[in-house]
């Protein structure tokens, strides 16, 4: 096998045989699917297809499962997809190509199309301090494609073209198994969020670089949704934790007081009614330190 593809469920049964059938019939996959201790039986719903499944009796986190997946193969490159996400034998041998093209590349990703077929901005900037408080001051919404404004790209054109990024989304992407190895796998010290982005980093400083492949097209259908309100006190989290990783003290406290302003602010002007505002109140408790973030068991997909 010249690739594993390695998709983490929670509750996925609507949508998981239809991600994983196409990939379990192609020769050159082997197909891991971990569940994360779900409730609804996800794992039923692949029955009589010729995968591996992994059942897990907790729920650790989404990178958790990504590394108990990739760690249970051998294929020289691991793909990563979302139970909720789409991608044909094409792109996926389009992306094994840039791979195998240029060795300095580690990680390449496909253009991403929501399930209307509109475009997800899936490619990403490393936040920085001014893209962070831009967001907590709705700046981003102003000036979307300013670069300053924040970590998605919005400039359309950017998709059309292979390219070098800093970091890509989560939801598919293609890995060599020896990069993998050598960083450990994913960062399972972050429950759900910035995993991908602290992986893409670290891949960056190994040496090789994260890739950006238009001709390779995943369809995700749930990437239109923003992350449900419980959730945002653990995306605060992972998002300091990511800043006191990788920056020096002082910088990751300015970053922890911009993911708090950003939390304060949208407590005030949010577009999700009550229960959006009290996910953000929440997140701004976490922020500051006073109380810690739930790890619930829920969706793995972002």
């Amino acid at each position: 096998m010249d690739i594993d593809a390695v998709v983490v469920s929670y509750n996925s049964s609507e949508t998981l045989r239809s991600c994983v059938e196409p990939l379990a019939e192609l020769a050159r996959v082997s197909v891991i699917v971990v569940d994360n201790a779900s409730s609804d039986r996800s794992l039923d719903v692949l029955g009589g297809l010729p995968i591996r499944r992994i059942a897990l009796r907790d729920n650790n986190g989404f990178a958790h499962g990504c590394n108990v997946g990739w760690r249970a193969g051998e294929a020289r490159y691991v793909l990563f997809l979302n139970p909720d996400a789409l991608i044909d034998a094409a792109s996926l041998d389009r992306l094994a190509a840039v791979l195998d093209s240029d060795e300095t590349a580690g990680v390449v990703a496909p253009k991403i199309l929501e399930g209307d077929g509109s475009l997800d901005f899936s490619q990403r900037r490393f936040p920085r301090l001014r893209s962070t408080f831009s967001q907590a001051l709705f700046l981003h919404r102003v000036f979307p494609r300013a670069a300053w404004s924040d970590e998605v790209i919005r400039t359309t054109d950017a998709y059309d073209r292979a390219s070098r990024v800093d970091w890509v989304s989560g939801a598919c992407f293609m890995v060599r198994r020896t990069l993998l190895e050598r960083l450990g796998g994913l960062d399972e010290g972050f429950f759900m969020y910035c995993e991908d982005k602290d992986f893409c980093r670290r891949v960056w400083s190994s040496g090789y670089e994260v890739r950006f492949e238009p001709g390779s097209v995943a369809v995700h259908e749930g990437g239109v949704s923003a992350p449900r309100a419980g959730l945002l006190p653990v995306m605060a989290a992972s998002r300091i934790r990511y800043a006191r990783k990788h920056l020096r003290a002082p910088l990751a406290l300015l970053e922890q007081l911009g993911v708090s302003l950003l939390a304060l602010t949208h407590v005030v002007v949010s577009r999700g009614g009550r229960a959006r505002r009290a996910g953000h109140a929440a997140a701004f408790m976490v922020a500051v330190g006073l109380r810690s973030p739930a790890q619930p068991p829920s969706i793995t997909a972002e």
